[in-house]
């Protein structure tokens, strides 16, 4: 709980000026099952970790080139800690993305271009941490997004961090180190499959042991490369790989191709009588090379 005399800590992050806070809040907000985040008012809170302290950090818009941050509680911050906000910040709004090729595309394409420039400032809503993005992946293979939601409010309360403030409960998804300390067993009574909590533990296990990290995946300079040493882990196929390439490591032209909210939102949008087929949706988005992750996500946004 917040005291009166706690100090406040706050800055400004500079934005672009076709950023749209606001556009990005309404795809967050598409269900209320999310348990890692609250927004209200125009403002996002959450309980994120910076080194080994949590902090719980607001963020809203400020005017049209800048969000403001603050830190309700665990400030002031250390320059360390600061960038490290920063960093995240700028990978889960995906802040420093030159979008102006991407909207030249939609300018001459008249079957998503309207799609496109309807969200005109929606910016992929990234997954900074590597773990997270990597289960809730994993969480989500072949299930409906309501159960990935479930399972994951179910990992975070039984396995992750938490924090009261005003009233309010902030919840953390659990580390590696945190999730290690749970049998697959215990993951089976969550209701994840077998394969799921199989992944999970692998993954887990390499991270804790300092094997795989975002870092280390970005070093690489290739997401050719990345891609490929995520499909090397047990459980991780190309639509999960390209999941996370997309939600983590901010490749541009990842493309989950058999993502079944994608094939809906197309289906939709055209008013084909089935599904596309991977054939079909790859001739659809020939015309976007190296943007097939923003027309993905902005595809998923006309379903919310």
């Amino acid at each position: 709980m917040s005291r009166p005399d706690m100090p406040v800590f706050s800055f400004e992050l500079p934005v672009s000026s076709d950023f749209r806070f606001d556009s990005c809040l309404q795809y967050m907000a598409r269900s209320d099952k999310e348990c890692l985040y609250k927004i209200a008012d125009g403002e996002v809170r959450r309980l994120l970790r910076l080194g080994t302290r949590e902090v719980l950090v607001a963020i809203r818009s400020r005017s049209d080139y800048e969000l403001g941050v603050t830190v309700l509680h665990g400030g002031p911050l250390s320059e360390r800690e600061q960038k490290e906000l920063r960093d995240y910040l700028r990978c889960w709004f995906d802040i420093d993305r030159d979008l102006v090729p991407f909207y030249a595309l939609a300018q001459n394409n008249g079957l998503f271009g309207e799609v496109v420039r309807s969200f005109y400032g929606l910016r992929i809503v990234g997954i900074p941490d590597l773990f997270e993005a990597v289960c809730w992946a994993v969480l989500g293979q072949q299930v409906n997004l309501s159960f990935a939601y479930t399972l994951k409010e179910r990992l975070t309360t039984a396995y992750g961090s938490s924090f009261m403030w005003e009233g309010t409960l902030y919840r953390m998804f659990p580390t590696p180190q945190q999730l290690l300390a749970a049998s697959r067993e215990e993951l089976g009574g969550l209701q994840l499959t077998r394969m799921k909590a199989a992944a999970i533990m692998e993954v887990a296990g390499r991270m804790a042991a300092g094997d795989l990290s975002r870092d280390s995946l970005l070093a690489m300079g290739d997401f050719h490369v990345m891609e490929k040493t995520l499909l090397n882990i047990k459980g991780i196929g190309p639509w999960t790989a390209n999941y996370v390439l997309m939600r983590c490591l901010g490749d541009p032209g990842a493309f989950p191709v058999g993502d079944a909210g994608l094939l809906n939102a197309v289906k939709q949008l055209l008013n084909m009588e089935k599904k596309p087929t991977e054939s079909q949706l790859r001739e659809l988005f020939s015309g976007w090379k190296g943007w097939e992750a923003y027309l993905t996500f902005y595809l998923w946004r006309t379903l919310a």
